[in-house]
């Protein structure tokens, strides 16, 4: 995979680059993530890429012709453009998994109040917002989205573990625990000192819809349980509608 990050301040990413997950993952070749500089597509003798609204207002408005060029440069047939903004469609473990899939990325950072709409319009393909929150610029942003991904790259964490992980498959994670068996007088639930594989499977089912139900029950109108787990949430409403 191959994403393109285009930005007013590249250097945010240097450091992001080198986390541990991230690194190894780019060192195995699995991804390889390039940083434009936007403001060197600038033709203003200042490299000036911002201006004042139409019809007033705060802020100033990113230009449209260096964010053009910017995407021209880099953009081939197999290229998804997307721009990281409060208005775009909420993130989430779906739209991860369909991006990951994707074989180039070109991920548009703004800044100050926005960019000029004709680019929205008309170059972007899908826009994302990380939360319903407003950031200063799309770099933070960026960054959640290109770990978020580059983590399901095949052979990128091993064994693919992050399908036991929160969100994956619509539910939450069970619990984990670790040495020391017992801290501050708390044990380690005991099944899973058993080496009983079933028993263990079967109480990480339970502990991962009980987990959904309690923290996140909207998350279960919108997916379709088995009969199984039909069963053993019906059993978690009863132990809960007790207490």
């Amino acid at each position: 995979m191959r994403i393109d990050v285009l930005t007013l301040f590249p250097e945010i990413f240097t450091h992001f680059e080198e986390w541990s997950i991230i690194g190894k993952i780019i060192n195995k070749g699995l991804v390889t993530i390039r940083k434009i500089n936007i403001r060197d597509f600038s033709e203003d003798k200042h490299k000036r890429v911002d201006d004042y609204p139409y019809g007033g207002g705060p802020g100033m408005i990113m230009k449209p012709e260096p964010i053009y060029s910017a995407i021209k440069e880099v953009k081939s047939d197999n290229s998804k453009v997307i721009y990281l903004s409060p208005q775009g469609k909420v993130l989430n473990q779906q739209l991860v998994n369909r991006l990951s899939k994707e074989e180039h990325l070109i991920l548009l950072c703004g800044h100050y109040e926005g960019i000029d709409n004709r680019i929205i319009e008309n170059y972007v393909d899908l826009e994302i917002s990380i939360g319903d929150y407003v950031l200063t610029g799309g770099e933070i942003p960026a960054m959640v989205l290109i770990e978020s991904i580059i983590r399901l790259l095949p052979g990128a964490l091993g064994k693919e573990s992050y399908k036991e992980e929160s969100h994956f498959n619509g539910l939450l994670e069970y619990p984990q625990y670790t040495r020391p068996r017992v801290f501050n007088g708390l044990s380690v639930p005991e099944v899973l000192l058993s080496g009983n594989h079933q028993k263990i499977q079967e109480w990480r089912k339970y502990q991962s819809l009980k987990n959904t139900y309690l923290k996140r029950p909207d998350l279960l109108e919108k997916i379709q349980l088995t009969d199984e787990e039909m069963k053993i949430l019906k059993k978690i409403k009863a132990e809960f509608h007790r207490k």
